[in-house]
């Protein structure tokens, strides 16, 4: 049992909205700068991929234990501890002298973005009630995508002009701000609630997914890459093994088991991401390397998917409220099972990027109309004293589905490539392996769309 909620609703959506804007654009702003990075502080290519990774990284493994710890401890607690975390080391990151240090303060500020993030929809879930909660979550869910779209456009010109060290700085502001808001309207409260936290549990599970992550992003050396998998999944077996066992676990297994409906929401996201995440890389490549375009103008070719999920993400969060969430999200899962198949089928050295923008959009358009009420889907089938785990389980559930493509992109690539590099004599290759990539993203978007539909009746907490 927990307390009841105070605070203001709207400063409370205004800080979260805040931080879902700023953690996934301080990804992709700073992927824009590291060249530039690089050179400043002489990194080496394996420094400058740690820089992205660790901040990947602390941000997966830790997700679930703060979505729990904030359960048990109040979600406001943690979130404001990790705005301040998050915040202090972007402030930090845009002083730092040595890109040693810059690596450390990466892990973090992860650290410190998945204390806010984990329990960012929990917060908003309490706040509002159920009859609108499907349009707030749309809203954060259009904040974060926005966060996404910017960071290429807004960090690639703030680099250029100002130089890599602005792109941490100018995001303090809005850090700091967020810990106003958050001082003036997010419930603080702690829980009454008993229960010991599982630190055995939090340990082995994020173990298990930092093996899997790195064995994902290295899954073409081979033994190292697919050790890593296949350790990470054993540690896996351990801690549902251990979980069985408590009393009060990390993750309580009894929960899906009882609950097909959360069980096959948490499934339909895994899948989603796995199907749409690697869009971006291979179109990336393909614009670049294939239609002879340069980094700037692909990156805004490919601004068509993320700006209809910006746009998509809050209509499907207010039709959430009104009609059956699962149907919603299965038709925009199929919508961009739509979109990668017509890619597959027509991508190619002369593709008009006419033809490639409306498949892109197409794309966007249905993941936008996915993610807002799979999100519902899945915080409306739990109790309020989940709330944090719900949160938490949706980023195991992104990180994963991530994961999986990676792995499968690096498979296709071998397959196809072994480890020759991009060159015109190679182009026919990369693009059978572009349409395969492809292919598999949308089998396993149509796998996703028949698992959405097959979650059944909505249950209610």
């Amino acid at each position: 049992m927990t307390k009841p909620v105070q605070g203001s609703p709207l400063l409370t959506l205004t800080a979260v909205c805040a931080v879902q804007f700023m953690a996934p654009f301080m990804l992709t702003a700073v992927g824009v700068a590291l060249p530039t990075l690089g050179r400043d502080l002489n990194a080496s290519a394996v420094q400058l991929g740690l820089v992205e990774q660790l901040y990947a990284l602390s941000l997966a493994m830790t997700m679930l234990t703060f979505g729990r710890l904030g359960d048990l401890r109040g979600q406001g607690r943690v979130f404001l501890a990790g705005l301040v975390v998050f915040t202090a080391m972007t402030i930090s990151l845009g002083l730092t002298r040595s890109v040693e240090m810059i690596m450390i303060q990466r892990f973090f500020q992860g650290l410190g973005g998945a204390m806010v993030l984990s329990g960012s929809l929990a917060l908003v879930a309490a706040a509002y009630p159920p009859q609108v909660r499907g349009r707030m979550i749309g809203v954060v869910s259009a904040s974060t995508y926005a966060g996404l779209s910017c960071g290429p456009v807004i960090g690639g010109f703030v680099t250029t002009h100002f130089g890599w060290r602005s792109v941490f700085l100018m995001s303090a502001p809005l850090g700091l701000a967020a810990v106003l808001l958050c001082l003036a309207g997010v419930p603080l409260s702690g829980s009454d609630r008993e229960e010991p936290m599982d630190w055995r549990g939090a340990l082995l599970f994020g173990l298990a997914v930092g093996l899997v992550m790195l064995g994902a992003a290295h899954a073409r050396e081979v033994p190292a890459g697919p050790l890593m998998i296949v350790s990470g999944l054993a540690v896996f077996g351990f801690f549902a093994a251990l979980e069985r066992r408590l009393e009060h676990p990390l993750l309580d297994l009894r929960m899906f088991a009882g609950n097909r409906y959360l069980s096959l929401s948490c499934l339909a996201a895994l899948g989603n991401y796995a199907a749409t995440f690697g869009i971006t890389f291979l179109m990336s490549l393909y614009l670049q390397f294939a239609k002879g375009l340069s980094a700037r103008q692909a990156g805004f070719v490919l601004l068509a998917q993320p700006v209809m999920q910006v746009l998509f993400a809050p209509l499907s969060g207010r039709l959430a409220d009104r009609f059956e969430p699962a149907k919603l999200a299965s038709l925009g899962m199929l919508l961009s099972a739509c979109g990668l198949l017509l890619a597959a089928a027509t991508t190619g050295p002369d593709t008009a990027l006419w033809v490639l923008v409306p498949e892109l959009m197409l794309i966007g358009a249905g993941f936008g109309l996915f993610i807002a009420p799979n999100t519902t889907a899945i915080m409306g089938s739990v109790d309020r004293g989940r709330l944090g785990l719900a949160s938490g389980l949706i980023g195991v559930m992104r990180t994963l589905g991530m994961a999986t493509n990676l792995t499968c992109v690096a498979f296709i690539f071998s397959v196809f490539l072994g480890d020759a590099a991009v060159t015109p004599q190679t182009l026919p290759a990369f693009l059978d392996a572009l349409r395969a990539g492809l292919i598999v993203s949308a089998i396993l978007a149509c796998l996703g769309v028949g698992v959405s539909l097959g979650r059944g009746r909505r249950k209610s907490a």
